[in-house]
């Protein structure tokens, strides 16, 4: 069984700086600290205890800048078999549809024959939770959204636990299939030693360039399978008129670190009257209804 999962590397939206964007509307990422996309977290994890329970190769692509490389480092650290850098400067501005078209290629391009793909729900630095069904979509696969637990796979079909609108709900589907994971549900298991000691000093192909790496560190690297590949545009089968600033028809204006603070408080009495006047109050201010 062959499963990939997608990551992301993200900005650290607790830490907003006023140099957030560019003057093109797009993030400036080199400004910003990053982390591991915690639902991305989530969906590996899940994809390791499939792996555990039934067999299968897990291969983890990231799409991002060169120093996306550290994520790819933590997902090997935690249990991913081959892992993927998808970058290329005419990959940069591209918004979730264009993103979704790069991504879908490289899946062509390097997997092919998948039966499970997986992501979070959603990137805390977009929160828009579109790139994995519209790749759903471009592939032609069915898809399952707001996973919360696999209950068995088994010739050729998943059965899934799945948040909806009035609860859980348990939905049966064909492989092959794109499934997007609730931040949450599991706790993503810490790097193993052995596999930090083993990949450490793992590099991408960008790395592998540099100045200061030799022959001799270039040939230890790939004998011993520690190259990280980089999946370029030349790689993939894209239009470049649909990638990039030029195929991304999204733009943001700006950016708002928004901090909710106390301004006043009420306090009602612990019975039936106190609860009653608190929903009436909550109504009138609009604050739910």
């Amino acid at each position: 069984m062959e499963i990939v999962v997608l990551v992301k590397q993200v900005p650290d939206t607790a830490n907003v700086g006023a140099d957030a964007m560019k003057e093109d509307g797009t993030v400036n990422r080199a400004a910003l600290k990053t982390v591991f996309n915690p639902d991305d977290l989530n969906a590996l994890e899940m994809a390791l205890e499939i792996k555990e329970r039934y067999g299968a190769n897990v291969s983890v692509i990231t799409m991002g800048p060169p120093k996306a490389v550290e994520i790819l480092k933590e997902s090997l650290y935690r249990g991913a078999d081959k892992v993927y850098l998808l970058s290329d400067p005419k990959f940069a501005g591209s918004d979730t549809l264009a993103t979704s078209l790069i991504l879908k290629s490289a899946i062509e391009a390097k997997v092919k024959n998948f039966d499970i793909i997986m992501a979070g729900r959603q990137a805390i630095d977009g929160d828009t939770a579109q790139v994995g069904p519209q790749i759903a979509e471009k592939l032609n696969v069915p898809q399952v959204t707001f996973v919360t637990d696999v209950e068995e796979v088994k010739n050729g079909k998943m059965r899934l636990s799945r948040l909806s609108d009035e609860g859980t709900e348990i939905v049966e589907c064909k492989t092959p299939v794109l499934l997007t994971v609730e931040g949450g549900v599991n706790n993503p298991r810490p790097p193993r030693v052995k596999r930090l000691l083993k990949y450490v000093n793992a590099m991408s192909s960008f790395q592998m360039n540099e100045d200061w790496v030799t022959d001799e560190d270039v040939e230890y690297l790939k004998k011993r399978e520690l190259e990280i590949p980089v999946i370029s545009f030349c790689d993939i089968v894209v239009n470049p008129e649909y990638i990039g600033l030029a195929g991304s028809p999204t733009r943001v204006k700006e950016i708002h670190s928004v901090v909710f603070k106390s301004i006043e408080t009420k306090d009602y009495p612990a019975n039936q009257d106190g609860i009653n006047n608190m929903m009436k109050e909550l109504v009138s201010e609009h604050i739910i209804g």
